[in-house]
């Protein structure tokens, strides 16, 4: 069930196209168990997720100035218990990530097709939403890219610092869907200690909502695009499959 939250910005046309580029066994997977899968952030390769950039830091560090000295030492420890706080907060949310673009992207083949044998699906902002079909609350919205050496961001909402990479990352135009087993609103009712996300958690959508085409990838042999269609077909499936038109020919 997708939910709206004011940190989660919403694209001012939600028919715009989102595509998720994957490998072939990933494919399948989604198609065997018609869930996506969200990994925890923690665990998604780049250390800055959940982080928060430096200037907000720094705004942390300087109010334990405010204090007179005899009060600075524990507030320093109370500033300190924040940092661990945030740290441990990554394992309890797990994201799903998609590329927002009307058009096919080279980069984005390039970065997560191994081979010439990778897939693509493609979707909209509004299918992806409409098609998250389990019950539990997903937050869904466009990442923001930030310079973290400059830029600040609001930090009275647990979960903003999730909705932010940096700058070096744009080319990734990301949509992220995002799920949390914390309690949002009250955050000291939380056990931060227990993992209740292991690797990450799959949420099941509604295949026939969420996808609209199935890309396959440039350069990719005849046989491959032949398996794709008799996998799809498998799995009692009819959508469209396209071969990608990033390798077609130029015309002098």
């Amino acid at each position: 069930m997708s939910i709206e939250h004011t940190i989660f910005i919403q694209p001012p046309d939600e028919n715009v196209r989102v595509w998720r580029y994957m490998s072939f066994t990933k494919l399948i997977s989604l198609l065997e168990s018609q869930c996506l899968f969200f990994s925890r952030a923690d665990k998604l390769g780049d250390p800055f997720e959940g982080s928060l950039p430096i200037f907000n830091i720094f705004l942390r560090n300087a109010s334990i100035a405010m204090f007179p000295p005899s009060k600075r030492a524990k507030n320093s420890k109370v500033k300190e218990d924040e940092s661990n706080i945030m740290k441990l907060i990554r394992k309890h949310v797990a994201v799903n990530c998609w590329h927002m673009n009307n058009e096919e992207s080279a980069a984005m083949w390039k970065l997560y097709m191994k081979g010439n044998e990778g897939t693509a699906i493609q979707s909209t902002y509004k299918k992806l939403k409409d098609s998250i079909s389990d019950a539990k609350q997903i937050y869904l919205g466009m990442v923001k890219y930030i310079d973290y050496l400059r830029d600040q961001i609001e930090t009275n909402i647990m979960l903003s610092p999730f909705m932010y990479k940096r700058k070096s990352y744009e080319h990734e135009r990301e949509v992220r869907a995002l799920i949390t087993d914390l309690q949002v609103d009250n955050m000291w009712k939380n056990d931060l200690f227990k993992e209740t996300i292991q690797e990450g958690r799959k949420i099941q959508v509604d295949m026939g909502v969420l996808i609209e085409t199935i890309y396959v990838a440039p350069y990719s042999p005849v046989w491959f695009e032949e398996l794709v269609r008799s996998v799809v077909k498998k799995y009692g499936f009819n959508f469209k499959i396209k071969h990608s038109r990033l390798d077609e020919s130029p015309l002098f």
